[in-house]
């Protein structure tokens, strides 16, 4: 028998609960005879972290629907009439529409069902040979890898028995949904409450805005925080600004947020009006990726917001002295390095947060901070 390690965390109590609901004493035997089960056990790591702590639904919603699927169609308790090996296969169409439907749900892409959920549990288990979901490119039907819900386990009387965990994984990911959204509701409540905290006590607002600036932290966390401190900041100023002398205007520097956040797609993350000023939010000093960021743009200037604790001098000097190792042309390295027009690190953003408390903005930001979460993390606001 297999019996794969399985790393403990947290959660992982959560799930030997569940699972000694449904096995009693074999609940653990089964955890660790089982792929699929030590896939998810890796996936829910951060159930208990907050919301600050990373949490992506894809390839959990994935699984979901397909199981659902092989459980409403009657494939557990034989009552289809039919083996699973003769199922036409669930309808893309109505995969991709029930995982709208569940919670945080309403943006989720077909990536998951596609390819990402499969190629990712490949690395989990690369010599294993099978893959969760059977799709057929075609005929846009899916199916869920039944061996992967089978697990055999050796009983204490040394009788084997094949046990179906379905309906143990529905209850799983239904339990870490659970836990992530009363997360996240923590979050967007502790938001609401520092905001009406605010002018009576600021300093308890700087230091959660700071946490919130902290490395561990999400880097959709930081990229919301940064947007929403920045858009106010640059707020308070004006320029003057027109086609001709005589319709020059005074207009105030206005921050938008151009896509989703780390959503890895190409784009620029913020930019200004009416400067026409480019923002990029990164949470990384490999010059890679910043010379790509600054090519995406042909080399147009572009602010790095990183989530750095280092002093803007120093993350500055580290590019160039990667650049330099990297490209060995300084002419090359100086053409770069006059598009990094300026770098903001998280001293820069906790400063600019004091300046935009006393300029009594507060509300505005924690509002921006609450309204660019929802929209971040699916949460649908018309079930508050």
């Amino acid at each position: 028998m297999p019996n794969y390690l399985i790393t403990h965390h947290v959660f992982t109590k959560k799930i030997l609960e569940i699972l000694n609901e449904y096995f009693g004493e074999y609940a653990l035997d089964i955890l660790q005879e089982s792929p699929l089960l030590g896939y998810l056990n890796s996936k829910t790591r951060s159930a208990n972290s907050g919301s600050k702590a990373r949490g992506s639904f894809a390839n959990h919603y994935a699984l979901y629907v397909l199981i659902e699927d092989y459980l409403t169609k009657g494939f557990l308790d034989d009552t289809a009439g039919y083996p699973y090996t003769k199922y036409e296969g669930a309808k893309y169409t109505d995969l991709f529409r029930r995982q709208r439907q569940l919670p945080f749900g309403a943006k989720l892409q077909n990536h998951a069902l596609n390819d990402r959920l499969n190629g990712e549990f490949k690395k989990f288990y690369p010599t294993l040979g099978i893959q969760p979901i059977i799709r057929d490119a075609k005929t846009l039907r899916y199916w869920i890898q039944d061996d992967l819900l089978q697990v055999q386990v050796r009983q204490k009387n040394g009788t084997d028995v094949i046990y179906n965990i379905a309906p143990a994984i529905i209850d799983i990911i239904d339990t870490y949904v659970a836990a992530k959204k009363a997360a996240f509701e923590e979050f967007i409540d502790t938001c609401s409450q520092i905001a009406k905290l605010g002018k009576s006590n600021p300093e308890k607002t700087i230091d959660f805005i700071i946490q919130q600036l902290k490395p561990t932290v999400d880097a959709r966390v930081f990229e919301i925080i940064s947007y929403a401190v920045l858009k106010a900041k640059y707020g308070k100023q004006t320029v003057w600004f027109g086609d001709a002398k005589e319709t020059v205007e005074e207009e105030p520097l206005i921050l938008y947020k151009t896509g989703r956040t780390n959503a890895n797609d190409g784009g620029i993350d913020f930019v200004m009006k009416p400067l026409g000023r480019f923002f990029q939010v990164t949470e990384t000093a490999d010059v890679t990726k910043y010379f790509l960021d600054i090519d995406k743009v042909q080399r147009f200037p572009i602010t790095f917001v990183v989530k750095s604790d280092e002093t803007t001098q120093k993350i500055h000097e580290a590019i160039r002295i990667q650049a330099i190792e990297k490209y060995k042309i300084e002419a090359v390295v100086d053409s770069y390095m006059a598009a990094v027009e300026e770098i903001i690190n998280t001293q820069n953003l906790v400063d600019a947060f004091i300046d935009v408390v006393k300029s009594e903005k507060l509300q505005e930001v924690m509002d921006e901070i609450v309204a660019q979460s929802k929209v971040e993390f699916n949460y649908d606001i018309d079930n508050e």
